[in-house]
């Protein structure tokens, strides 16, 4: 993704755009009040954008089928394999912090929130099964009550494929 701003510079990077909106427009804001609990957020969000999405984008699913020759069952299992490893890790964290629903670090969205939705809707999109992580679809159920989460998922963008809903 890319963010033009005012002045004609782009910032690049999914986690700097976050930031710098975050920085720039203060309220509501993406990281709790307090230190632990923004760590935690970062946390959270750091095992999205460095440890799943770089193995399972689709970037990476390309270079797997024509440079080593995986067929889509083998690219699927890839996949597959790495959101599972991930998203277990996640699960261990929420359940380690006492997570009991609701967003995944106290009572606003945040950071974390902003990037585990969109995770989850790409393993749908590849039938991962879910089932082993309860704590992370209830904390997408709970972000997709919201009007900005809700309007932000891919189908329900301008240049979405009218067929592919």
């Amino acid at each position: 993704p890319a963010l033009e701003l005012d002045d004609g510079s782009v910032l690049t990077q999914s986690l700097a755009i976050l930031e710098y909106l975050d920085e720039a427009y203060a309220e509501p804001s993406l990281l709790p009040a307090e230190a632990g609990r923004r760590a935690f957020s970062r946390a959270l969000a750091l095992t999205i954008a460095c440890d799943i999405h770089p193995l399972d984008n689709l970037r990476v699913l390309a270079y797997l089928g024509a440079e080593l020759g995986a067929d889509e069952a083998q690219k699927l299992g890839w996949y597959r394999h790495w959101i599972h490893q991930g998203f277990t890790a996640m699960e261990t964290l929420l359940g380690r912090a006492g997570h009991q629903g609701g967003f995944c670090v106290g009572e606003a969205p945040s950071l974390a929130d902003v990037c585990l939705v969109p995770q989850l809707y790409n393993a749908r999109r590849f039938e991962v099964d879910l089932s082993a992580f309860p704590l992370l679809t209830a904390v997408e159920a709970h972000c997709l009550q919201l009007d900005a989460f809700a309007a932000a998922v891919p189908e329900r963008q301008p240049d979405a494929d009218p067929a592919a809903t």
